[in-house]
Formats: structure tokens, sequence, C-alpha cells
């Protein structure tokens, strides 16, 4: 029973990272930027779904407006940071992309306060027992969303044109360019995108820890990089394997080896242990 309940908090952590680290992903992919602010989004994300959830009373409403709010903000940052800075050396976007998030984490802290927030009455609390095992409602939902979230994405990505686009100009920006892709609405499209993604997320965490703070973006930012390396740079694939084996260590390992690390290490000892072994990641060749 141990062993099924661990597994089950392995997937619901796991979806959560899938879904931050995805769009960290896609944007790599696109431009080659480690877009570090991606944390910020998170942050952000949730920061939205409390306040808009408090002020109107409806989960989905504020998670619908965490999202739509988010994505705009993302394409802004593409817009007035990234876009200028894209013949420049890789380095120069990532130092902005850092300097940036610290920058909102201090507008977090002076617009919403330096102390949690939370939700004045937290929502789907209540005890679901699934053949012994006792859940709460919002786990539930939390893996619910991020799965048809992902599968969605999945389906954009492979069935429409949109999607055939997207790919396209990842693989060869300038041939896509030739066949009509803009590249332009690709991208703007992809930070819409990831930076929702990361918003849902943030709003996720919130209901199952019922806290938000300035600073909640700094650890699921460094697990994302290092699950995007672990699934190899671009593999939007690998990068969901990743995020799932990284949330089921988590599980295990807080039990197992938690006297040796902490929860929020085990992430970085798995990724050093696999660049030792394969330094381009699990799921990309030489």
């Amino acid at each position: 029973m141990l062993f099924i309940e661990l597994f089950i908090q392995g997937l619901i952590q796991g979806s959560t990272y899938a879904i931050i680290a995805v769009g960290l992903t896609l944007i790599y992919g696109l431009l080659r930027v480690l877009h570090v602010a991606h944390a910020g989004l998170f942050t952000l994300g949730a920061y939205l779904g409390v306040v808009l959830t408090n002020q109107t009373g409806s989960l989905s409403l504020g998670i619908l407006l965490a999202a739509l709010i988010s994505g705009i903000v993302g394409m802004a940052i593409y817009r007035l940071v990234y876009e200028p800075m894209l013949s420049k050396p890789p380095y120069v976007a990532l130092i902005a992309s850092i300097g940036l998030y610290i920058g909102m984490e201090e507008i977090f802290r002076l617009v919403f306060g330096p102390f949690g927030m939370s939700f004045s009455s937290a929502p789907l609390q209540d005890i679901v027992v699934f053949f012994g095992i006792h859940l709460r409602t919002c786990q539930i939902i939390t893996v619910v969303t991020n799965v048809v979230l992902l599968g969605i994405l999945a389906w954009i990505a492979q069935r429409t044109r949109i999607g055939t686009g997207w790919r396209a100009t990842v693989d060869d920006p300038q041939m896509s360019a030739c066949f009509g892709i803009n590249p332009i609405k690709v991208r703007y499209m992809v930070f819409f995108t990831g930076s929702a993604l990361a918003a849902v997320a943030g709003v996720m965490v919130a209901l199952l820890t019922n806290i938000v703070e300035p600073t909640m973006g700094a650890v699921p930012s460094y697990k994302s990089l290092a699950i995007i390396v672990l699934g190899g740079l671009g593999n939007v694939f690998g990068t969901l394997i990743a995020s799932l084996v990284l949330g089921i260590l988590e599980a295990f390992g807080t039990i197992y080896i938690g006297d040796l690390l902490d929860r929020d290490a085990i992430a970085f000892a798995f990724l050093i242990i696999v660049l030792m072994i394969k330094p381009t990641g699990i799921f990309t060749s030489r």
C-alpha cells in the first residue's frame, strides 16, 4: 500500500513538473534560449489564480484568466526582451532572463507583499478514498488537468496545421519560412502556450499547498532546467518522461533516503548521475 501511495504522489508531482518543463522545452527548442523567467510566469499564474478565485468565487474562472493573462505577459517578454537579442550570443538572453526573473520576484514582493497569500476558502480539499488510499480532490484534479492539457498540446502539435508549422519552424526555421510559415507568429504562439501552461501549474501548486510566495518559482525552475537536460534539450517526449521519473524518484526518495538527501536535492543528484553516464541527456543521441 505504501508503494502505491508513493507512486501516486510521484505522479502528481511529476505531472506538475511536466507542464512547467514542457513550456520551457518548447521555447528552448524554438529559440535555443534557457527561459529562466518562465519561473516568474509560474509564480504570476499562482498569484492571479488565488486573487481572482478569492474575488470571483470561481476557481475555473481564476485558472482561465490566470492562464490568459500570463500567456499575454509571456508574449510581451518575448517581444521586449528576447526578440532584440536573437542576433546576440545565447548567454546574453540567458543573463537577461535571470535578471528578469529576479526583477519579477521583487515586483511580486512589492505588489502582493513579502508574506504568503492563500485562498480565503481553499477549494477542492475534500478527502476521497480510492481503494483504501486517501487523496484530496485537488490532487485528483491536478493530475486530470495536467493530463488533459498535455493531451491537447500533443493533439495540436501532431494533428493540426498550426502544430505542423510549429514543428517545422523548430526543425528548420529558414526552410519553413520559404514554405510560407511565419516564424514570428509561431514564436508568439509558443510563448503564449508555454506561459499559460506555467500559470496553470502555478495555480495547481497553490491548490495543493494553499500558499503562494514571491520566491515559490525558484525551486520548480531549477528542477525544470534539470528535467529538460535529462530529457534531452528540446525533446518534448523526453521532458515528459523525465518529469514523471523525477516526481516518482522524489516521492520514494523522501521515504527511503530522506535522511541523506533533501527532497529538492534528489533532482540534482539524479541529474549529476545521468550526465556522468550520458552527457547529452537520456533521450538524445550523440
